[in-house]
């Protein structure tokens, strides 16, 4: 039995589907009246109802599991104790679950902002909840950090991206928008997930889940602009006024569409080196201008079959 927590999710339900049809029994866990549950139609795997941020409601879920696939989390809040809550606490709670239950591999879901974990509330969530995948010593576990994750129109951070992109009349930039990023699709990722299961050669570190290629901030948004068809000007705003003006949204706005968060994410350097899952998992991703050209000739062929 595996045990998929996050599993009704973009990313989670399409592991679940991948591992089913690789022969394995799955266990999700997801929150009370989720509406994603939609998500695992047709999929033959059981589905139990809990949050990972309390403990006491998971009595159960661990029964005869012996792979963990912990995806749960939260990226986006503006409230830090939920962050931590979720991210910390449950994964504390999901971990000292499967130790209770004996549990022989856990896999671990975090992100590449752990490498980078300053000034950021969630970043600093995810290398504590990698601190305490590894600190415990008597479970096989293995960490994944992608990047940033990408689909049709899918991933919560890409799509905040592209409705950025299509909110104003300009494409607002901080800085020169030069910053290398290396966009990973969903389908990759899942992919590399399920090549984790029961590897021997995985137990014990920690993967760099990137894309294909690496590409600026701006060429990027000029792609996205592109398959979207739309066409407006850039604006190239210094770095120093986007702090400033982050500084006094944060003040005074409870949701600041710019902050400090947010600048330090773009102009950070986030192409990390994915060889090792290469070699040990046969983890080959696309590069992003094939991943978005193959995403959006689906789109319009369902439109024709529509």
């Amino acid at each position: 039995m595996i045990l998929v927590t996050g599993g009704a999710g973009i990313m989670g339900s399409r592991l679940v589907k991948e591992l089913v049809k690789n022969g394995h029994k799955v266990r999700v866990l997801t929150l009370p009246g989720d509406p994603k549950v939609s998500n695992l139609e047709g999929i033959d795997c059981e589905i139990v109802y809990g949050d990972v941020s309390k403990a006491d409601s998971l009595s159960g879920i661990f029964d005869n599991v012996r792979t963990v696939y912990h995806l749960a989390a939260i990226i986006i809040a503006y409230n830090k104790d939920v962050i931590r809550n979720i991210n910390v606490e449950g994964t504390r709670n999901i971990v000292n679950g499967a130790l209770n239950a004996k549990v022989d591999h856990f896999i671990y879901v975090s992100s590449v902002s752990a490498a980078w974990p300053e000034g950021s509330d969630y970043a600093q969530s995810k290398i504590e909840a990698e601190t305490i995948v590894k600190s415990q010593n008597k479970m096989k576990y293995t960490i994944i950090r992608p990047t940033l994750t990408y689909g049709c129109d899918e991933g919560q951070e890409f799509m905040m991206f592209v409705e950025s992109l299509k909110k104003y009349p300009f494409v607002f930039f901080v800085g020169n928008g030069r910053a290398k990023k290396n966009p990973v699709l969903v389908d990759d990722i899942v992919r590399g997930l399920v090549a984790i299961a029961s590897n021997t050669k995985s137990f014990g570190k920690t993967y760099d889940f990137s894309g294909g290629e690496e590409i600026s901030m701006r060429d990027f948004a000029r792609l996205l602009l592109k398959y979207k068809d739309i066409s407006k000007p850039f604006i190239y705003v210094p770095v120093k006024l986007c702090k400033i003006i982050a500084f006094f949204m944060e003040k005074t706005m409870k949701k600041p569409f710019l902050t400090r968060y947010a600048i330090s994410r773009i102009l950070q350097e986030a192409s990390t080196n994915n060889t090792a899952a290469r070699e040990d998992l046969g983890y080959y991703p696309v590069g992003v201008r094939e991943g978005l050209r193959s995403c959006y000739k689906a789109q319009e062929l369902n439109k024709v079959q529509v």
